[in-house]
């Protein structure tokens, strides 16, 4: 399992970028969700690593 934290808003960034902080349920700024670790998840995380956290469990 992965801990994901929205640590910077996505206000600023692409389109693309706000829809993937969506899909990983994330609404406000330093709300904290968890996710399997698979590779779709991992992906998304990527797309934004400059606006989240992530932690092992």
């Amino acid at each position: 399992m992965l801990r994901i934290t929205l640590v910077k808003s996505p206000i600023s960034s692409l389109k693309d970028q706000q829809d993937t902080v969506k899909a990983l349920g994330l609404r406000k700024v330093n709300q904290t969700v968890e996710k399997p670790d698979n590779a779709c998840i991992r992906g998304q995380i990527f797309k934004v690593k400059h606006l989240v956290k992530v932690e092992e469990v």
